[in-house]
């Protein structure tokens, strides 16, 4: 990468991670509820319906915490989210019916019951970043719960890495870092879309423009010789690109 480009990403990630970065995001809800155990719960299913715009999946995302009353871990480990997601194919948001919405809950239920939370069964199951999204898609398809969750890890799973960021990276007006204890943050993989492919690949980053695990890979080394000690700081970077060149 060239020092140039190499100068504007550190210019663009000091710029756009901030506080002022959780208005329009979704990592806004894990910063709506108290206690480390919601803020996990509420970070994991928010990631789940985060895709499509953004005035559609918010109102979707606040349905259901507004439901837990902001006691999301208990809501899921009770089994109380059952009382407003019928089993029915009704639609709850765009290809995600109240019964997928339903089973992913259930899941992770599952996994609460048997860990006690998300971070523990992570800390059981992985080692790095990588093996961490490894192991939670691997848990929901193996109960029947890939509607939300891919099955595994040869798409880019954008939203489980996204989750991984939120839980991991500290020092972070935006990302929680509750799982930096156990997760080092040089061992996540960036969150793949349509937009950071397109913003790494006009800035000559990367000669692909395929979402793909392998990919995400990629970009994430080439973010690294920018932010060796924090890739994904790279995350924030290529998101102030997109803003940049869409406001020309």
């Amino acid at each position: 990468m060239d020092t140039q480009t190499a100068d504007l990403l550190r210019r663009l990630a000091a710029r756009y991670e901030t506080a002022d970065f959780l208005i329009e995001d979704p990592s806004r809800f894990m910063h709506e509820v108290d206690g480390d155990l919601n803020r996990e719960t509420t970070a994991f299913i928010a990631s789940c319906l985060s895709y499509g715009q953004r005035r559609q999946f918010f109102p979707k995302i606040r349905f259901l915490i507004d439901n837990a009353q902001g006691e999301v871990h208990r809501w899921v480990a009770e089994g109380a989210y059952e009382d407003c997601l019928p089993e029915s194919k009704e639609s709850f948001y765009r290809l995600h019916c109240c019964s997928d919405v339903r089973q992913t809950l259930s899941v992770l239920r599952r996994m609460i019951a048997e860990h006690g939370s998300i971070g523990a069964f992570v800390a059981a199951n992985a080692s790095d970043g990588h093996s961490a999204v490894a192991a939670l898609c691997r848990y929901f398809a193996a109960y029947g719960a890939s509607a939300m969750v891919p099955r595994n890890t040869q798409s880019a799973c954008k939203r489980v890495c996204m989750f991984m960021r939120w839980m991991v990276r500290d020092g972070s007006p935006v990302d929680l870092g509750l799982w930096s204890g156990f997760i080092d943050k040089r061992t996540l993989v960036m969150p793949l879309d349509t937009h950071v492919v397109q913003e790494a690949y006009r800035l000559h980053i990367t000669t692909s423009r395929t979402a793909s695990m392998s990919a995400a890979l990629r970009l994430t080394a080439a973010m690294a010789e920018v932010f060796p000690d924090d890739p994904l700081k790279g995350d924030f970077a290529l998101f102030g690109v997109g803003v940049d060149t869409n406001a020309e």
